[in-house]
């Protein structure tokens, strides 16, 4: 799994950090920050982050194997 997050379209309503606190952060200047390619045990959590953005802003790319 890979995350992309579009940061001309997010807008920092933190959905993904509550849905996905392992995954998504503010950093210290409350810019959202990610793990572009978290453990599989947290695909769930993503997957719930995602359908939660407001915008849309999250993209994520399944692995193809």
């Amino acid at each position: 799994m890979r995350i992309t997050v579009d940061m001309t379209v997010c807008e920092s309503h933190g959905q993904c950090v509550f849905a996905a606190p392992d995954v998504f952060a503010f950093d210290d200047d409350d810019y959202l920050v990610h793990d572009a390619e978290p453990p599989a045990a947290l695909a769930e959590h993503v997957r719930t982050a995602a359908s939660m953005c407001p915008v849309r802003a999250i993209t994520i790319a399944e692995d193809s194997a």
